[in-house]
């Protein structure tokens, strides 16, 4: 697609500006001390529940954004479906089932950012939030779901101190 426009002329891709801020997103979700630390199963899906949950707040920042907030939220969502594609077809799913597994993907991850927002002023709530989406519903002895709502609760908190522009060049502060 990309392409496309370069060569009908039809201009630079908006998404580009976002990139490093989806990928620091990203980068946030891949930290070992979610998997070791909070016991977030190093799985297929844990990966995904946390790239959910991390990107959630992505889209929560977003949303202060007033008038452009839909249009950020689209182009973020827009690479969250491009790499949640180049994902499922790394592992081997073809044309056919591709369109089905992003279909679901997108659906809990509209489901996962209701349950993120209301939990963002409710620390039990993203508690109960995070035991359902992390862990399924059955935390594991070395879950600690309630540490894991806390460390979510804090990297909004430092996205929301932020400004757009410096979250867009710098990334989710540390």
């Amino acid at each position: 697609m990309r392409f496309f426009k370069s060569l009908f002329g039809i201009g630079p891709d908006p998404r580009e500006a976002l990139i490093p801020l989806y990928s620091s997103a990203v980068a946030e979700a891949r930290r070992p001390l979610w998997y070791a630390d909070y016991g977030v199963p190093d799985t297929l899906d844990g990966r995904f529940d946390m790239v959910t949950a991390t990107f959630a707040l992505l889209l929560l920042r977003a949303e202060r954004e007033g008038d452009k907030a839909g249009e950020i939220s689209a182009l973020l969502t827009e690479l969250f479906i491009e790499d949640m594609e180049g994902q499922v077809r790394q592992l081997g799913i073809g044309d056919v089932i591709v369109g089905k597994h992003l279909g679901k993907m997108v659906s809990a991850m509209g489901g996962r950012l209701l349950a993120y927002r209301e939990g963002m002023a409710d620390r039990e709530a993203l508690t109960e939030a995070l035991v359902r989406n992390l862990w399924r519903g059955e935390p594991g002895p070395d879950a600690k779901p309630a540490e894991a709502a806390d460390a979510l609760r804090a990297i909004h908190a430092r996205m929301e101190a932020t400004g757009w522009d410096d979250l867009i060049a710098r990334g989710i502060p540390a």
